[in-house]
C-alpha cells in the first residue's frame, strides 16, 4: 500500500483488524510436508472429477504435487504425505461467481427486506449504511466472508464489493482478500462520496496489485452496462463482471454497438427481452444466477430455463450476505427445486414436451465448471484434471445427514450442508481438515468482525433490531 497515506494506513495496519493477519496463518506444523518434497495423495475417496472426459472413480486417489494436480486414478502409488479418503467424496471446490463480500459485517440485517421499495436493500445497505464503511471495515468484511466460505467448501469466489469510497476502501478490500488465501476475481466496483475514483483507478490497481493474472487474485472491472467503463476495462485487460436486472434496453444498445463479448459476466439477467438474450448467447456471455436471493428479494424469476433454452450454461451465485446463507449448498438446492417447480407445474398442467429436468450433476457442474468459466479460470480450476490446480474438497459421507450413501452427486446437492465439509485444499495448499480451519484464530476474529459491525451501525445511526424485523414489506 501508498506509504504516504500514513495515518489511515498505519491505523489499519495497527488496529483490531491489523491482528487479523496473525490470526490467519499458514500450515500448522502438524500438516507440514516434509520428507516427501511437496506431494500429497489423497486416498481412497469416491472421486467425482467433473471432468467429462475423464469421469468419476467409486475408489481412487487424487496426487497433487505443489500446487498442481498430477494424476487422478486408482491404486496410485508415490512417495507423498498420504490423507486418508475413504469415507469422503473428493470433488473440485465450489466457485462462486458473485458475493458482496464487504456487507459480511452486516449478516442477516436484512433478511426480511426486498430489493427496492421503501425500508429494502436499496435504501437501508446502499443508502445508510454502505456510506458508513471505513477502509478497516471493509477489510475485516473481506477476510470474514473469504475464511466462511473456504469453511464451506467455495475455492473461488468473484468479489463484487460495491465499497470503493476511496482508493483505501479499495486495497483494504484487497488485503483482506489476500489474507485469506483463497482463489478471488476481484470485480473493482463503484463506492459512495467525494473520494471515489472509480473506474479510472483499475489503472492503478493492475499495476500494483494484477500485474500478473498467475496468482490467487485477480482483476475484472464491475458495474453495469456502460460502454465507457466496459472499454477502460478492456484497455486493462480486465473481464467485465455486470448487474443486469430488467435494464435490457441498455444491454440492447451495447449488443447492437458490438461492444457484447465473452469477457462479460452478466449477473441476474432477470425481466430480459429476447434481443437482450440473443445477444448474451451469440457473443459468448457468461450468466450468474443468484437463485435463493433473486426468488427471496423480488429480483424476477431465476432464469434456469431461459439461460438454458439460449445455449447458456450458467453458473451459481449467493449475492449479499445481508438477506442468505453464502454457501453453495443452499443455491444448489435453492437452483435445484426451483428449476423442478416450474417445470413440474407446466407438466401436471397438461404441457407436451417440456424441457429436460435439471439433474443433481448439472447442478454440481453449475457450480463447479461453469463457475470456473464465468470466471475466467476454467483453465486453472473447476473439474480434477491433471495439470490443474489443486482447488479440492472432501466431503464426509460417514455422517448422520447422509450415511448410507447411494448416489454422490444426489448426495452434494439434495442432501449436504457445509459440516460436511471435511477438507479444503487451494492450489495444493490445505486449508481445512477435519472440520476446522487451519491456521485462523476464530474468537479473535470474531470480536474483530463485531467491532467492526457495532462501529458501522453507530457512524450510521441504525439500531440493531435483535428479534424484529427492520423491512418487512408492506410493515
Amino acid at each position: 500500500m501508498h506509504k504516504q497515506r500514513t495515518s489511515r494506513r498505519e491505523f489499519v495496519k495497527s488496529s483490531a483488524v491489523g491482528l487479523v493477519a496473525a490470526a490467519v496463518g499458514g500450515e500448522p506444523q502438524s500438516v507440514v510436508r516434509s520428507g516427501r518434497g511437496n506431494r500429497t495423495l489423497l486416498k481412497g475417496g469416491i472421486v467425482l472429477t467433473l471432468d467429462r472426459n475423464i469421469g468419476d472413480f467409486e475408489n481412487a486417489d487424487v496426487l497433487i504435487e505443489g500446487k498442481k494436480i498430477i494424476a487422478v486414478q486408482p491404486n496410485l502409488k508415490a512417495d507423498a504425505q498420504v490423507i486418508d479418503a475413504s469415507g469422503m467424496i473428493v470433488m473440485p471446490g465450489f466457485i462462486d461467481t458473485h458475493h458482496h463480500q464487504y456487507e459480511t459485517v452486516l449478516r442477516s440485517i436484512l433478511a426480511d427486506g426486498l430489493l427496492t421499495g421503501p425500508k429494502s436493500y436499496n435504501s437501508e445497505i446502499q443508502a445508510i449504511l454502505t456510506p458508513a464503511y471505513r477502509p478497516e471495515d471493509a477489510q475485516i468484511s473481506e477476510l470474514v466472508a473469504s475464511l466462511s466460505q473456504i469453511n464451506a467448501g467455495v475455492t473461488t469466489g468473484v468479489d463484487t464489493s460495491q465499497v470503493s469510497h476511496t482508493p483505501e476502501h479499495t486495497d483494504a478490500c484487497i488485503d483482506g482478500l489476500a489474507k485469506a488465501g483463497r482463489r478471488t476475481l476481484f470485480a473493482y466496483s463503484q463506492g459512495v462520496g467525494p473520494g471515489v475514483k472509480y473506474p479510472q483507478d483499475i489503472r492503478r490497481l493492475r499495476t500494483q496489485y494484477f500485474s500478473s493474472d498467475d496468482q490467487l487474485l485477480t482483476l475484472a472491472m464491475g458495474g453495469g452496462p456502460d460502454a465507457n467503463v466496459w472499454r477502460l476495462a478492456r484497455e486493462v485487460g480486465a473481464p467485465i463482471v455486470n448487474h443486469i436486472v430488467g435494464n435490457a434496453a441498455a444491454l440492447e444498445q451495447l449488443g447492437a454497438a458490438k461492444m457484447m463479448g465473452p469477457d462479460n459476466e452478466y449477473i441476474h439477467c432477470v425481466r430480459l427481452t429476447e434481443a437482450a438474450w440473443k445477444f448474451i448467447a451469440d457473443t459468448g456471455g457468461k450468466v450468474s444466477i443468484a437463485t435463493a436471493i433473486e426468488m427471496q428479494m423480488r429480483h424476477g424469476m431465476p432464469p434456469i430455463q431461459t439461460a438454458l433454452d439460449h445455449g447458456v450454461r450458467p453458473s451459481l451465485s449467493v449475492d449479499v450476505e445481508t438477506n442468505m446463507a453464502a454457501d453453495m449448498f443452499t443455491v444448489m438446492r435453492a437452483t435445484f427445486t426451483l428449476h423442478r417447480t416450474l417445470l413440474n407445474e407446466r407438466a401436471l398442467a397438461g404441457e407436451q414436451n417440456i424441457p429436460p429436468l435439471l439433474s443433481c450433476r448439472q447442478v454440481l457442474e453449475m457450480a463447479t465448471i461453469n463457475g470456473a468459466r464465468d470466471s475466467h479460470l476454467d483453465h486453472k480450476v473447476g473439474t480434477l484434471t491433471p495439470g490443474k490446480e489443486a482447488d479440492i474438497i472432501m466431503l464426509r459421507t460417514d455422517v448422520i445427514n447422509v450415511t448410507p450413501l447411494n448416489n454422490a452427486p444426489g448426495a452434494v446437492v439434495t442432501l449436504m450442508d457445509t459440516s460436511n465439509v471435511d477438507t479444503v485444499f487451494i492450489a495444493g495448499k490445505l486449508m481445512k481438515r477435519g472440520g476446522k480451519l487451519l491456521g485462523v484464530d476464530l474468537p479473535r476474529i470474531r470480536r474483530t468482525v463485531e467491532a467492526s459491525r457495532d462501529a458501522v451501525l453507530r457512524r450510521a445511526g441504525y439500531t440493531r433490531n435483535l428479534f424484529g424485523s427492520c423491512c418487512m414489506p408492506g410493515s
